[in-house]
Formats: structure tokens, C-alpha cells, sequence
């Protein structure tokens, strides 16, 4: 029996989370995650045309947390390495509503919407929200004037991408809404991003689980609530469904912690640049949507400022690698 405060990882795993490891594998494995998370926009679009977009955020969220719950119990259930507090609970909800159910749901609502690569595109902004709010709630982590000139940058990409005349319309009358959801989203990951510093020591295995059951207790009573009961979808979009749950849900939530793990977090924050990217290629290759300039424009000034926000962390990565 674990005596309270006791840490259950050992001095080995400790070493290898404060040493990061970067090897052709761990970039191998940031390449398919931004391959992965990029085309799930364009898989989501496909999934539309059979399912309702709520009940397809909870069909997603089930499948993901079906999966993670066997693999986790396989391991042994291990969540918390260190007592929690009380209000350490509800902070864990609290990121399980953040970091899944409720932007799944924003995100396959907006989708109706908008296209594939402004969703992809606008997930880029997760890296820029999270900058103030790092300011205000972290401690050592300061708006510099490399960091503020970095957030107003794509700022200006942000408000020429959410912009009523941003790029060729996709002829809906909520388009606005739908874009004003996506961008809801990624504030949302940027928030459960920060509040998932305030956790104690966790297994990460643990809690990727927990947060996608969290989720789907969320998510499927409110379809139940705004859709009615679950539609009956044809087999090709109940294979979509699977795929969404089980390969960027489920698949890559595990693969995000190998790589958090190894080869740290700063490695893992080069998905950002790889996400918007492979969302508009798919989405004008596969879908053909409109590839106008100032889409194009405001990826590379969001891109552009997120870069030039995390220079200095980027820069030490390179050198290290």
C-alpha cells in the first residue's frame, strides 16, 4: 500500500521525463500525429454527411474512451502517483469537459459550416491563447516582448482567418457561428492546457483515460438532450465514426504521451506547425475546397507568431537534437 504523498514512478522514469530523448522516432511519431490530427477535420467533414454533429462528438468520445479504458486496465488502473487533494477532483473534471467534450462538440457543430482547413487552420490559435493566459496563471511564464510581439502577429492572422470576408464563403448563413465555434474550441484546449499543470503526479496513461470517460458522460446526455436519440448511420459512416475514435482520439492521445514522455513537451508543440498544414492540403486535395489567399495569409501569420513566441524554446530544441 502507497503511503500518502509517496511518488509510484520510480527514479527512472523520473530521469527520462526531465532528460527528453529525441531520436528518429520521436520524429517519426510528431510527423504522424500532425498527419493524424490534420486529416481528422477532413474525416469529420466525411462523417457529417451521415450523422448528427453531436451525436457524432459522442460516438467519437465513446469509441476513444472504450479503447483507452481496456488498455488501461491492462496496466493496472494506476492514475494518481501522489494523494490528491479534494479540489484536485474537480480540476480533473473540470479538464475532461475542456480537453474533450466540449470541444469535440463545438468543433463537429462548427463543421457543418465551415470547411475542413479553416477548422485545421484555426486549432494553430491553441498555442497564441495560451501565452496570456500563462502569464497571468504560471508562474515564471512571462509575456516578454518576443512573446507579445509573437501573439499580436497571429492575432492579425486570427482576425483576418475569423473574418466575414476572410476567404470564398461557403454559403451558409451560420457560417460566422461555425467559425466563431472553432475558434471556441481552441480556447477551450488552451485552458484544460493550463489547468492541467494545477494536477498532481499523474500516470499519463491514466489520464488520457479518465478525461475521455469524463468526456463522454458529458457528451451523451447533452446529445440526448439537443438531438434526441441516437440516429441509426449507415455502415460506411459507422466505420468513419470507429476510425475517428479509435486512430486520432484514442490511437494518438497515446501516442502524444510516448512523445511527451520522451522527447518532452516543447518537441511535441512542433505539431502545431503541422496540423494547420496538412488540414488545408487534405481539405483542397480531397475535398476541393477553395484555397484563397488570405487563408493562406493567415496560416502563415498564426504559424509566424507562434513561432516567433516560442523561439527561444524551439531554438534549444534544435540545438539539443
Amino acid at each position: 500500500m502507497v503511503q500518502a504523498g509517496t511518488p509510484v514512478c520510480t527514479p527512472k522514469e523520473r530521469r527520462m521525463i526531465q532528460a527528453p530523448d529525441i531520436t528518429w522516432k520521436s520524429w517519426a511519431m510528431v510527423g504522424i500525429l500532425g498527419l493524424t490530427w490534420g486529416g481528422t477535420f477532413l474525416v469529420t467533414e466525411l462523417a457529417l454527411d451521415g450523422i448528427t454533429p453531436f451525436w457524432l462528438a459522442a460516438a467519437r468520445i465513446s469509441f476513444g474512451a472504450a479503447m483507452t479504458l481496456l488498455i488501461w486496465s491492462a496496466l493496472g488502473w494506476k492514475l494518481f502517483l501522489e494523494r490528491p487533494q479534494p479540489s484536485q477532483w474537480s480540476a480533473l473534471l473540470l479538464v475532461g469537459a475542456l480537453s474533450s467534450a466540449i470541444p469535440f462538440m463545438l468543433l463537429a457543430w462548427g463543421q457543418q459550416y465551415v470547411t475542413a482547413g479553416f477548422a485545421g487552420v484555426s486549432m494553430a490559435a491553441v498555442a497564441l491563447i495560451i501565452l496570456p493566459l500563462a502569464h497571468v496563471f504560471v508562474p515564471g511564464e512571462r509575456m516578454t516582448l518576443r512573446r507579445s510581439t509573437g501573439f499580436a502577429i497571429g492575432f492579425v492572422g486570427v482576425v483576418v482567418l475569423i473574418g466575414a470576408q476572410a476567404f470564398e464563403s461557403t454559403g451558409t448563413s451560420l457560417e460566422l457561428p461555425g467559425r466563431i465555434a472553432c475558434f471556441a474550441a481552441a480556447s477551450c484546449y488552451a485552458v484544460s492546457s493550463i489547468l492541467m499543470r494545477r494536477l498532481p503526479a499523474v500516470d499519463p496513461i491514466g489520464l488520457a483515460t479518465v478525461l475521455m470517460v469524463v468526456g463522454t458522460t458529458i457528451v451523451v446526455p447533452i446529445a440526448f438532450v439537443i438531438e434526441g436519440p441516437p440516429p441509426l448511420p449507415d455502415a460506411r459512416t459507422l466505420w468513419i465514426l470507429a476510425f475517428l475514435g479509435l486512430v486520432p482520439t484514442a490511437g494518438a492521445n497515446f501516442l502524444r504521451v510516448m512523445v511527451v514522455r520522451t522527447a518532452g513537451p516543447v518537441f511535441m508543440s512542433l505539431t502545431n506547425y503541422q496540423v494547420p498544414l496538412w488540414s488545408v492540403l487534405l481539405g483542397a486535395w480531397l475535398l476541393a475546397e477553395p484555397l484563397p489567399p488570405s487563408l493562406l495569409w493567415a496560416m502563415a501569420l498564426i504559424l509566424g507568431g507562434v513561432a516567433l513566441s516560442q523561439y527561444g524554446a524551439l531554438t534549444r530544441l534544435f540545438r539539443r537534437a
